[in-house]
């Protein structure tokens, strides 16, 4: 028998295998339900619970109740995802609750994930071909969990289809019985049945894909919402029912008292106001640990001889421009180069890519790597198609989120290895903690946090059960996928304001619409935004100030998401930001210099602007005559030889053809060029900003564009120099 007829039969025998061993895995998935636990089904009601306050305290309330309140029965300390649930969920048994945060509300991991509401494909397929229940249930239960988030949050979420494009035939049945597997554990709280597309209708949906070489695509459904707003409803939706919920509040110390038996036992903690520097004791029976990444500080605040249990991981995620992907279809890559799994998303009206999974160390500020960054970009033109441009220039921002996996100390395994679940450990002096997990499963977590609060420091709440399956977040009691014509026809509000207005606030976006100020146009009637091209008001700078944002980055970051979106932008609009807020929290000229100063770091830092400028720095490998009409364009605008450009020289060129520009355009033309801000543009910076604009490190240039310079051509445009050379 020939070798080539022998390697066929071997492939068909590899396909038959695969598609029996899933088969398999999938009988075995049956084998270990426990079918006498039923996973119970979300009786969502719309109705308010009883004792939901009409309105959200302010913060002053907030802080004042800190500082009065004789003992809490709670008290969480970190207001991500997973405090802020705790929080919920204490609250609405009957306990007296209260939270504190050092930063904002989902200030770190909380507002940097993927923004998926998901079960785990992967975690599945390793359920399935390891035959390993704890990781199947772990995918159980956060299908159950997504289904329960986007009932009560339905104007913070939706359903979003994602596609699994298939380039190998045998690949076609091996992600089928895997896909289905996944709508089967969800059961009757699946969001859509997953189906197979031919290669013809995949790319009617995503016209960019590769076409080579495509055997068809799969899609199947998961969640998608806007995690820091999710974060900040669950954050309101505790204080409207009671709980004292602070940001901006960091606890410097546990404070402890001996029981009956001498034992030292946590009782509360000192607090510090980071926006008045006022610090107090609070009194509390039980204090639980939910910083995610931070987890193993405040652990050893209680005992210094605790060991470790966190192993951080970073995720860096870019943002690309809108025409990367379809709006409402996302993408996975379940095979990159190193094993990892890289998500294209939709968001917002850009494009979401990631995300990488590396160890990290613990800090408030992570900073996305280039590496990383380039590592995204590579697997995404592995998918799109050669027609597609991939450019490092067209990244409009990036950040680095830490994972709070939790770790044995002396396992060695990897972080893409590790199951996201989550630990909950009462210490010998009480304080608990709660590790791990993921956004998907926080409200499951927190049940089980206050459960083991309650039993461990002897809680007495008024519901002994949780009661927070199906229980509406703010803003989701009244909104319906209309709310936002209403807005529309009621206030005069643009039709994409007003969009925005409604996935943001849910049902409060009438009131915010009522706060409108009339433009004196036609249309919009009412509502001036911050920046042309983003929906985003000057009225919700008061909104986000009654929703606790006390800095600028608060409301750029979490409150608006345009700092993730869109850098340039975020920086455009601070001036008018600060100059509002300035107006809200009674800031003084001094403040109001340390808050854009503390933002403009934010922005390029923690979002990937400096990261985004030093990459602009590519080798300049030009060949002599590339050199020479790049000189020669040079020379162009450099009419007196001084071996520099400034302003006037700009302004004079672009007088030449008639044009007038304002003395602020002028020097955002130059700050593009001028990488030492000297106010001068050398023959050096001009040769490396045609090198970064020639490879696509720089995506596009209002220099370029306003002077009419081709990376290509020999020289400035005739009709932009005056008559040329």
């Amino acid at each position: 028998m020939s070798l080539p007829r022998w390697r066929r039969i071997a492939r068909g025998a590899g396909i038959v295998g695969g598609i029996a061993g899933a088969g398999y895995g999938v009988f075995m998935l049956y084998r270990m339900r426990d079918v006498r636990k039923v996973y119970a089904e979300s009786s969502v009601s719309r109705s308010k619970p009883k004792g939901y306050l009409p309105y959200i305290p302010s913060r002053e309330e907030q802080v004042k109740a800190l500082q009065t309140v004789p003992e809490y029965d709670v008290l969480i300390i970190g207001g991500g995802c997973t405090g802020t649930g705790v929080a919920l969920d204490a609250v609405s048994r009957g306990l007296k609750t209260a939270l504190v945060e050092m930063d904002d509300f989902g200030a770190g991991t909380s507002s940097r994930s993927t923004k998926l509401i998901h079960g785990g494909v992967r975690y599945l397929q390793k359920a399935i071909l390891g035959l390993d229940h704890e990781q199947y249930k772990m995918v159980k239960e956060a299908l159950t969990e997504r289904a329960n988030l986007l009932d009560i949050a339905p104007h913070l979420s939706k359903p979003l289809p994602i596609m699994l494009p298939v380039y190998k035939w045998w690949q076609v049945p091996y992600y089928w019985v895997g896909i289905k597997a996944y709508d089967l554990v969800a059961g009757r709280r699946n969001l859509k049945s997953s189906y197979f597309l031919s290669s013809e209708r995949a790319l009617e949906l995503f016209p960019m894909l590769k076409k080579e070489k495509l055997c068809g695509a799969l899609v199947y459904y998961d969640g998608q919402h806007n995690d820091a707003r999710m974060n900040l409803a669950i954050a309101l939706t505790a204080a409207r029912l009671g709980a004292n919920t602070v940001n901006h509040v960091k606890v410097t110390e546990l404070l402890k008292e001996p029981n009956a038996e001498g034992t030292a036992i946590v009782r509360g903690a000192r607090l510090q106001d980071m926006v008045t520097g006022k610090e107090w004791n609070v009194r509390a029976k039980c204090v639980i640990n939910a910083t995610g990444p931070f987890t193993d500080g405040i652990r050893q605040m209680d005992d210094p001889k605790q060991p470790k249990i966190c192993q951080p991981a970073s995720g860096i995620h870019i943002v690309l421009p809108d025409y990367y992907s379809p709006a409402n279809m996302g993408l996975l890559d379940p095979n990159t180069s190193d094993g990892r799994v890289i998500f294209f998303l939709p968001w917002e009206k850009v494009t979401l890519a990631g995300t990488t999974d590396s160890p990290c160390e613990i800090t408030h500020h992570p900073i996305p790597a280039e590496k990383e960054i380039q590592f995204i970009l590579k697997e995404v033109r592995g998918y799109l198609d050669k027609s597609v441009a991939v450019r490092r220039g067209d990244v409009m921002s990036a950040w680095a989120g830490i994972r709070p996996l939790v770790n044995d100390p002396n396992s060695k395994k990897s972080t893409q290895e590790i199951a996201r679940n989550h630990i909950i450990h009462v210490s010998d002096s009480k304080l608990v903690t709660i590790a791990g997990g993921k956004w998907t499963t926080y409200r499951l977590m927190a049940e089980e946090t206050v459960d083991v609060a309650i039993q461990a420091c002897d809680l007495k709440p008024t519901q002994p059960e949780c009661q927070t399956m199906g229980l509406i977040l703010d803003g989701g009691h009244e909104w319906t996928p209309t709310t936002y014509i209403r807005l529309v026809q009621d206030f005069g509000l643009e039709n994409e304001v007003a969009q925005h207005l409604a996935r943001t606030y849910g049902d409060r976006a009438y009131k915010v619409g009522r706060s409108c100020k009339l433009t004196g146009r036609r249309w919009p009637v009412v509502g001036k935004r911050l920046h042309e091209d983003y929906p985003y008001l000057e009225e919700e700078i008061g909104v986000a100030v009654k929703e606790y944002a006390q800095t600028a980055v608060d409301v750029i970051a979490r409150r608006f998401r345009l700092a993730f979106i869109n850098t340039q932008a975020a920086l455009e609009c601070l001036p008018r930001i600060i100059d509002l807020m300035a107006e809200e929290l009674k800031w003084s000229k001094e403040e109001k210099k340390a808050q854009m100063e503390q933002a403009v770091e934010f922005i390029h830092k923690d979002m990937g602007r400096s990261v985004q400028a030093e990459s602009r720095n590519v080798p300049i490998n030009f060949t002599l005559d590339e050199v020479n009409r790049y000189l020669s364009q040079f020379k162009t605008l450099d009419k007196e030889n001084k071996g520099y450009i400034t302003i006037p020289d700009i302004r004079r060129t672009l007088k030449q053809h008639g044009e007038t520009v304002s003395d602020a355009e002028l020097h955002e033309l130059l700050n593009e060029v001028d990488m030492n801000r000297n106010g001068q543009i050398d023959t050096g910076e001009y040769l490396q900003f045609m090198s970064a604009l020639k490879t696509g490190a720089v995506a596009s240039s209002r220099f370029a564009h306003a002077l009419e310079i081709d990376p290509g051509s020999t020289q400035v445009a005739v009709n932009r120099s005056g008559g040329g050379l």
